[in-house]
């Protein structure tokens, strides 16, 4: 990635952050520069001069610019370590002012006759890994993860799966040996196996469209299977939970081949 392609990133990121077009161009061009002058900053950023002080004043509001009061004024980002602190701090109070006000947020209709059994969709592989997290933490009985893609096993995943209380049964397959390894040496209080799902990558796994992502059955009654589309590598799953659900039921079957003798989730 040159220069260019990295100068546009670091402006995309920062927009997403909550910056406008002209301060985040303007932040990533002080950072190019020990200092810099108005007219200097608007060459290098392509921001028009009479803009770049308006940026300026946003930026030194939110405590990411330095300003020299000299003629000409020249202004300066501040360490880069410093910013991107400032930035998370910002960020992270955001999410949780939104989590507060969605908290008391009342429920427009209530409605008591909804169905025990649901299947819901989810998409993009924060949230996937999100949910795979939360069921992970909420189980008490027992955790049945088949992993089909080494880039799934996260460390943020491990991390999850080492703090499982020792009471739970831990139970992770791999749809390869080498992944087993990884796995096994990653997470090493768990039960490890091979999958049998491995028929689940289809005839050509390089022509297949999708591939196996994860499969998880946390206390025999809450599933969640994802698929990865090999070209952009999206991933989207379906989630599912009640006792009954019928989903859950046969994907217990499936999950269990190639458990050893004796650890096949329970019926």
């Amino acid at each position: 990635m040159d220069t260019s392609e990295n100068v546009a990133e670091a402006v995309e990121i920062l927009q997403q952050l909550g910056l406008k077009e002209y301060e985040a161009r303007c932040f990533v061009g002080l950072t190019r520069l020990e200092t810099g002058t108005a007219k200097k900053l608007s060459e290098i950023t392509e921001v028009p001069r009479t803009r770049v002080y308006d940026a300026i004043r946003v930026l030194e509001a939110q405590g990411l610019v330095e300003i020299q009061h000299s003629s000409p004024q020249r202004f300066r980002a501040v360490p880069l370590e410093e910013a991107t602190e400032t930035l998370r701090d910002q960020y992270e109070d955001r999410v949780e002012r939104l989590r507060g006000a969605l908290d008391t947020v009342d429920l427009a209709d209530e409605d008591d006759s909804k169905p025990a059994q649901q299947i819901w969709a989810i998409t993009g592989s924060d949230a996937i890994e999100n949910r795979t997290g939360q069921l992970i933490e909420k189980a008490t009985e027992e955790i049945v993860l088949v992993l089909g893609d080494e880039s799934l096993l996260t460390d943020e995943l491990v991390e999850t799966l080492n703090g499982v209380d020792g009471d739970t049964d831990l139970i992770i397959g791999a749809l390869t040996e080498p992944l087993q390894d990884e796995i096994r040496a990653a997470v090493p209080d768990a039960t490890t196996f091979v999958s049998g799902l491995e028929w689940l990558r289809g005839t050509d796994p390089v022509d297949d469209e999708t591939a196996v992502g994860r499969l998880l059955l946390a206390d025999r009654s809450t599933l969640l299977v994802s698929s990865i589309l090999r070209q952009s590598g999206r991933e989207q799953a379906i989630y599912g939970e009640g006792f009954g659900n019928g989903l859950v039921v046969i994907s217990r079957r499936l999950m269990a081949q190639g458990l050893i003798p004796g650890r096949d989730p329970k019926p």
